[in-house]
């Protein structure tokens, strides 16, 4: 009793303990909504487990085969750019802003990915790699500078300068692929493989999936992301700024830099992720007739974290376990909208964060 007394009264433990709260709140109300809508919950369950262990329980003591990775590496491969996205959103977060414009900023980072790829064709790979990567970077970093600099010279609200920049980031990533070329109404031709992130090795080892180096920019952004948030000057000038503008203000911190900064740094994660999808995941552009949701779904690996590089990666793959389910849940009749439904479930919980410390709070005193 005294150790959860301890538990409930120290709030250290809350940024841990609430996520995995609203977690598994989030797949109780799912499974109450199956249940009372006549679906089995178990369908559920073993959708996530064949999705991100590639273990089929059905196939157990049938003699066929019980373990594919082929589903692990394709888990991975959902998971990346949500974690990237995910990043995105929380550093903006850390400073008091809201980047909603995650997807504009990955699709343009997937742009000149590609355009730097088609035209840099030729070019040795240890050259041309280092160069998409680089552009699509810097692609998303100047596609979320654009807003913060709005921000902090003219006061524009930074979601609506995101909101209309992920239309922007559409329709002229849409319209810059069609006149590459080789390309037609639909892809671009092929990028070169000196530019891709593409891996014979890794997809061997995962029974053909399509899994690539992108992990390795993905373990490199979430180090980048503590280090700079919790190591470095900026990093503890920005958190000031998210805590207190006013405050910081008076102490003598450019809030206003701080902010375009913030942004700009946030949008060079979702570009990353725009790259990963582009030349990793695919080998060509994309002519999409609308938004995939990777910026957005980038939010709520954000809330679920807590604004953390841990926490979104965490995140991230919860996010991506359900994605990854998806398909097989469709195919035992289960809708796709109970994985929505669990989603945004887990987002009101991480929502009602204050109400949850109150209530265990007063369970503290209570146990007094």
């Amino acid at each position: 009793m005294n150790k959860l007394r301890t538990f409930f009264s120290n709030e250290k433990y809350y940024t841990f303990f609430i996520p995995c709260f609203a977690v598994i709140m989030g797949f109780l109300v799912g499974v109450i909504v199956m249940l009372i809508t006549g679906l089995n919950p178990k369908y559920i369950f073993t959708a996530l487990l064949r999705a991100v262990l590639g273990i089929n329980t059905a196939a157990i003591g049938t003699g066929k085969t019980v373990f594919n990775p082929r589903y692990i590496g394709e888990f991975f491969v959902t998971v990346m750019p949500l974690v990237l996205t995910g990043l995105s959103a929380a550093f903006a977060f850390r400073t008091g802003l809201f980047n909603i414009g995650g997807e504009g900023q990955l699709l343009v980072g997937s742009l000149c990915a590609i355009t730097t790829a088609i035209l840099g064709r030729g070019l040795p790979s240890f050259i041309l790699l280092p160069m998409v990567v680089l552009a699509g970077a810097l692609a998303g970093g100047i596609w979320g500078f654009i807003p913060g600099m709005l921000k902090a010279r003219f006061n524009v609200h930074e979601v609506v300068g995101t909101i209309m920049l992920n239309y922007t980031g559409l329709y002229l990533s849409n319209y810059v692929l069609k006149t590459l070329p080789g390309s037609d109404l639909v892809r671009t031709a092929a990028i070169p493989e000196q530019a891709s992130l593409q891996s014979p090795l890794l997809s061997s080892l995962t029974n053909g999936s399509r899994l690539h180096w992108g992990f390795l920019i993905v373990f490199a952004a979430l180090f980048s992301f503590w280090f700079i948030i919790n190591k470095t000057t900026f990093g503890y000038e920005l958190r000031a700024v998210g805590y207190n503008p006013f405050a910081s203000k008076y102490a003598g911190i450019k809030v206003q830099r701080n902010a375009a900064l913030s942004m700009g740094i946030a949008g060079m994660y979702s570009g990353l992720a725009g790259v990963l999808i582009a030349v990793g995941t695919f080998s060509y552009g994309r002519v999409l007739p609308g938004f995939e949701n990777y910026g957005f779904d980038g939010l709520v690996v954000a809330l679920v974290g807590g604004n953390t590089a841990p926490g979104s990666l965490f995140a991230g793959l919860l996010l991506g376990s359900l994605h990854a389910a998806q398909p097989l849940m469709q195919s035992n009749g289960i809708p796709r909208d109970i994985s929505i439904i669990i989603v945004s479930a887990i987002i009101i919980f991480v929502a009602m964060q204050n109400g949850i410390k109150f209530f265990l709070n007063h369970l503290s005193r209570s146990a007094q």
